[in-house]
């Protein structure tokens, strides 16, 4: 399920749309029934936007480039450095859901990797055993019952859900990413979302196969907030169990 995590966090920076190509395809994507995506008109258009313009020219061109001339030292410095500034945020969710040994963990990763790991670029932490707890205020937010509204699909950042947007804008108010001026933002968000691309580049074709990448997305993605928010403890109905079919052929290739 990791594995499913490191897909789901890829395909909301990756803004992976299109349009299907099969007839029948187009027909079922007039019928716009999802009670959680009630805008699915609306989503579906922007789906197409990411993929055709803002994949096609801008993020895949860029992120193929990063891959084959950034030194793979560098990418993993500054891959680890990028979420290393994360473990803050991810000391308090933790401490909101009640997961003190997550809390610690996540405390003691910023301490070490910030130290002895040369500002995070080496992450020490996990080469000793204390592996991440990754915890989001929008999780912390579901763990206390609140919905996650409908379905967006974003210009630029792809899928999404008002929780979500919330969670996102109350952890970026954690030190020390409020305290990093516009440039560093951008640069720390913009080497997650290359990371993110250049793992997909040998997938596309399966994605581009399914009969409908709209629709595949979507329940993967609210899957994926379940599974998060229930620490996987997740019971999945009979649709999920078909879906996860298509979703573990993707992850093979992982």
């Amino acid at each position: 399920m990791n594995r499913r995590l490191s897909l789901l966090l890829g395909l909301s920076l990756l803004m992976l749309g299109g349009c299907a190509s099969q007839q029948g395809v187009e027909e079922q994507a007039k019928q716009y029934n999802d009670p959680k995506d009630p805008f699915e008109s609306v989503n579906r258009q922007m789906w197409d936007f990411n993929y055709d313009v803002l994949d096609a020219y801008i993020l895949r061109p860029t992120a193929v480039v990063y891959a084959d001339y950034m030194p793979q030292f560098a990418r993993t410095g500054l891959l680890n450095m990028a979420l290393n500034l994360e473990e803050p945020s991810n000391t308090v969710n933790n401490l909101l859901q009640g997961k003190l040994s997550g809390t610690f963990v996540s405390l003691g990763r910023f301490l070490l990797n910030s130290t002895v790991g040369l500002l995070g670029s080496i992450d020490v932490a996990t080469e000793i055993g204390l592996k991440r707890e990754d915890e989001e205020f929008g999780e912390v937010l579901g763990a206390w019952g609140i919905g996650t509204g409908p379905y967006l699909m974003v210009p630029g950042l792809g899928p999404n859900d008002p929780r979500s947007g919330v969670g996102t804008y109350v952890d970026s108010a954690y030190g020390p990413l409020d305290s990093l001026n516009i440039y560093f933002t951008v640069l720390r968000s913009g080497i997650k979302a290359l990371e993110a691309r250049a793992a997909l580049i040998q997938q596309e074709q399966q994605l581009d196969s399914s009969s409908d990448p709209y629709s595949f997305v979507k329940s993967a993605y609210f899957q994926n907030l379940e599974y998060k928010v229930k620490d996987g403890k997740v019971e999945q109905t009979k649709e999920q169990d078909a879906l996860d079919d298509d979703i573990d052929a993707y992850l093979e290739g992982l």
